[in-house]
């Protein structure tokens, strides 16, 4: 039996698995539990075994690839349209299989240990970053129904707060001003926890070359860095003529009405992580950038001038996401150029 294709539908526990031959018919299915998988893989000669990009993919994939397989990882929407009615596990797997025979296909690159290192030191930090965002909402809402307000802000709730608390004689029950404290003490372990992730991004954006280079960018620091670098490695992971901002649904969408065409929102497609970070990044280097007498300053100061300032971070973010990838291409750091005057 000889298998050309290995489709493989990864589930938490077992995963249906289907193989096709050199014309693309079934010749294997099988019902495996995760390790079984590699266990099957290793013994059939090099084939090809695609996958979803899910969880568990990457490290299976590099597994696989070092028995001597070719490991193809596709987005899942990618491969939804050649599932066949009736959906199940093993006409999943079979979609799978033909999906990654297809010549136009975009495949995803294999993470290192590494990159999927530092995304889930990036998971943590974003979750202890919501529950940070949760106490203070809750803080605010406690102090507001005892007719406290406070101006918007963490920095300015931080400082009240302590001005408070070192009040003897307060507005707030016994019980309550215990509640206080007690989240605020809670608010400072987050705070620690969080800027000791900093830390450690900060560091490794001083020891890896390519987020060395990311960080000559205005808007990219080294949180931002570290994150690009994991989710996207290098610039060739995209293929050519792939664009990063697009990748990132930075790109606004395209309505034709009476012939003309109608910019819309952006897309909002891919990593959702990576745009809200460089939508933040651009919305702190707008400002400094809209100022310069550089060519990147007079196109903001345009772009200001006509549209919403929300408008323009986005676009601005967009820029930047299109000159990271000419970074990493190039492998050279980010230059701002003088305006030229006429």
């Amino acid at each position: 039996m000889e298998i050309a294709v290995l489709g493989v539908d990864l589930g938490k526990n077992s995963c249906s698995v289907v193989g096709l031959d050199a014309s693309g018919r079934v010749a294997l299915r099988r019902r495996l539990h995760r390790d079984g998988v590699l266990k099957l893989a290793t013994s059939l000669p090099g084939c090809v075994v695609a996958m979803e990009a899910c969880c568990g993919a990457h490290h299976l994939g590099r597994r696989l690839r070092e028995v001597g397989h070719e490991v193809r990882l596709m987005s899942p929407e990618y491969v939804r349209p050649y599932v066949k009615a009736q959906k199940n596990d093993d006409r999943d797997a079979e979609a799978i299989a033909e999906a990654a025979t297809r010549p136009t296909m975009r495949f995803v690159e294999l993470k290192s240990e590494t990159q999927l290192d530092m995304q889930s030191l990036h998971r943590a930090r974003d979750r202890l970053v919501a529950e940070r965002t949760a106490l203070i909402n809750q803080l605010r809402a406690i102090l507001l129904e005892r007719g406290i307000t406070v101006p918007q802000g963490r920095r300015k709730l931080e400082v009240y707060l302590d001005a408070l608390l070192a009040e003897e004689r307060i507005a707030l029950s016994p019980r309550t001003r215990l509640l206080v404290e007690d989240q605020r003490a809670e608010w400072r372990e987050l705070d620690r926890r969080i800027q000791a992730f900093d830390d450690e991004f900060a560091a490794q954006a001083r020891t890896d070359e390519a987020a060395r280079l990311l960080t000559t960018i205005p808007g990219i620091g080294p949180l931002n860095a570290t994150a690009l670098v994991a989710a996207i490695g290098k610039a060739e992971t995209f293929g050519r003529g792939r664009d990063l901002a697009a990748w990132l649904g930075l790109v606004p969408r395209q309505m034709t009405t009476g012939g003309k065409p109608k910019l819309l929102g952006i897309s909002k497609r891919g990593n959702v992580y990576l745009r809200k970070m460089l939508i933040h990044g651009a919305r702190a280097a707008l400002p400094v950038l809209a100022k310069g007498e550089t060519p990147l300053g007079g196109w903001l100061r345009g772009l200001l001038a006509r549209t919403h300032q929300n408008v323009a971070v986005v676009a601005l973010a967009a820029k930047l996401a299109r000159i990271i990838r000419a970074v990493l291409h190039s492998g050279q750091r980010f230059e701002m150029q003088a305006a030229t005057t006429s």
